[in-house]
């Protein structure tokens, strides 16, 4: 088995794209399906471990990957890591700034440090990569990056936090956008609604019933699947959305369009697309089963 891509392969061969957050998850999604499709992969993120098996993965199936331990709320970890892919592979033509976390907390018990720690890694260490891929190669070279924003369309109640920094980050990449359109380069983002990842299994308590009621507030009536999102993130930065700059592609099942005025019908006539051959279940959701 192998990756089921709708792109064509080679699509990206000769093109070096780095995937933040690459070591679980959508970032993990993401790494594989551009391996798959050519592209010389550079995966960052803080545990190696998770890293150093997503690259053993993404090699056996003869992707061109090499991983870069960061912390990319940090300036001088995210300078070393460009310099470093410079230094390795002589050229950055797309960055996925993916990585990013989140709890689940009411606004009133989140604490200043609590806010400030999810809008660094939601929207500053955004910043900081897209800085400094920018200054030290797109600036003279083009190339796109895609942020990752989400479904925070009519607030998040209950993660505003990262609901303040997503909506930033859209900001973010309008600005960008019009900026830097003068050096070749596209900016634009990718907002998921509720994705079936790895990450369900890292939440507890409250926050593990209203993922489970999600899906009957939608009118597609399910969870994403991370190959829907990398679908997205990989057109982006594709040839095909050469004219696309400063937008955002939502991909949550309908999820802002519902409203008190319509009565979502209960219906599974939404199929997902499970390209990613080697997903997996959340427990969170194999217990709900």
């Amino acid at each position: 088995m192998h990756y089921q891509s709708i792109f064509r392969p080679g699509l990206f061969e000769g093109k070096v794209i780095i995937v933040t957050g690459g070591g679980s998850g959508i970032g993990r999604c993401v790494a594989h399906e551009l391996g798959w499709l050519g592209a010389c992969v550079v995966i960052v993120g803080r545990n190696s471990e998770k890293l150093e098996r997503v690259k053993t993965e993404i090699t056996a199936e003869g992707g061109f990957v090499s991983a870069q331990v960061c912390d990319i709320r940090n300036d001088a970890a995210v300078l070393a890591v460009v310099d470093a892919v410079l230094a390795d592979h002589g050229r950055i033509d797309g960055l996925v700034n993916n990585a990013g976390g989140q709890f689940f907390s009411p606004l009133k018990d989140i604490s200043t440090k609590g806010f400030e720690a999810v809008v660094r890694n939601n929207l500053v260490g955004g910043f900081i990569f897209m800085r400094e891929v920018y200054a030290r190669w797109m600036e003279q070279h083009g190339g796109a990056i895609v942020n990752m924003s989400a479904d925070m369309w009519n607030g998040l109640p209950g993660c505003a936090h990262s609901g303040s920094a997503r909506a930033g980050m859209n900001s973010l990449t309008e600005s960008a956008a019009c900026e830097w359109a003068a050096s070749g380069v596209r900016v634009n983002s990718v907002a998921p609604g509720l994705i079936a990842s790895s990450g369900f299994d890292n939440y507890t308590g409250e926050a593990v019933s209203k993922i489970l009621g999600y899906t009957a507030t939608i009118p597609a009536q399910r969870y994403g699947t991370v190959a829907e999102v990398s679908a997205a993130i990989v057109f982006l930065l594709s040839p095909a959305s050469a004219f696309i700059t400063g937008t955002c592609i939502r991909v949550d099942g309908g999820g802002p369009n519902a409203r008190s005025s319509w009565k979502l019908q209960p219906h599974n006539k939404s199929v997902p697309f499970d390209g990613f051959h080697l997903d997996s279940t959340p427990d969170l959701l194999k217990n709900d089963h």
